[in-house]
């Protein structure tokens, strides 16, 4: 190699090292704005676990605290001071708080607790209709029939999780309104699903016999045990 190409290779070098320290200078604070950013991403992200492990772990101290008095008023009164930003913690809280109410006989502080979860809309469906059947069946002697009728038809539609379970209470008030036959028809249907359970299929089954019906016992589905 010439020494005129060595030194236009030199002079080429000198350029392009000029050229990068120029981008560096121009452009380098976007290198040190994303570093900043993908660290403080990292740390804040590592913040918020540790702040959502810490409440969760507090909420479950405090369930576990209230779920130990042995008086279900104070269970009930414990479960009501405890509160959570997770919706679906919270819905457990008050479906906890609903059942000590209840076993203290405060029939309106449980409903109020299970519709509280059933109209939220941030909660999982199947615990909004959990929380929707379980009000209505302690609402047997306060609602009215037909406000019952149309809300236990809401969660028999399909696909729903209380589907069969709100196809027996529907049964059971055609049973107490003397509706015999539209009763059986009711049982008849939860003997043909196939999602029908063990114990559900056996109480249908001795409901149709007591109504003084005749089982339809063609093509029951099979159950586990």
């Amino acid at each position: 190699m010439s020494d005129t190409d060595s030194f236009i290779n030199e002079v080429n070098e000198e350029v392009r090292r000029d050229r990068l320290y120029g981008y560096l200078r121009r452009y380098g604070w976007i290198g040190v704005l994303l570093v900043v950013l993908i660290v403080g991403g990292a740390a804040w992200t590592e913040y918020r676990k540790a702040v959502a492990r810490n409440e969760a772990q507090a909420l479950g101290d405090g369930m576990l605290a209230a779920l130990s008095a042995t008086n279900a008023e104070d269970r009930a009164a414990a479960l009501s001071g405890l509160g959570a930003d997770d919706p679906t913690a919270q819905a457990l809280v008050s479906m906890l708080r609903a059942s000590s109410a209840q076993e203290a006989g405060d029939i309106e502080a449980a409903v109020a607790a299970l519709n509280a979860v059933a109209v939220n809309g941030e909660v999982n469906p199947i615990y909004r209709q959990i929380a929707s059947f379980k009000a209505l069946t302690l609402q047997a002697d306060t609602l009215d029939a037909d406000s019952r009728r149309q809300q236990f038809e809401a969660l028999a539609a399909p696909g729903g999780a209380m589907r069969l379970l709100a196809l027996e209470q529907l049964a059971l008030m055609d049973v107490a309104a003397g509706e015999t036959d539209a009763a059986i028809a009711g049982y008849q249907d939860i003997l043909r699903d196939a999602a029908v359970t063990p114990d559900l299929q056996q109480r249908a089954l001795q409901v149709i016999v007591a109504l003084g019906g005749e089982p339809d016992l063609d093509n029951l589905p099979t159950t586990g045990n």
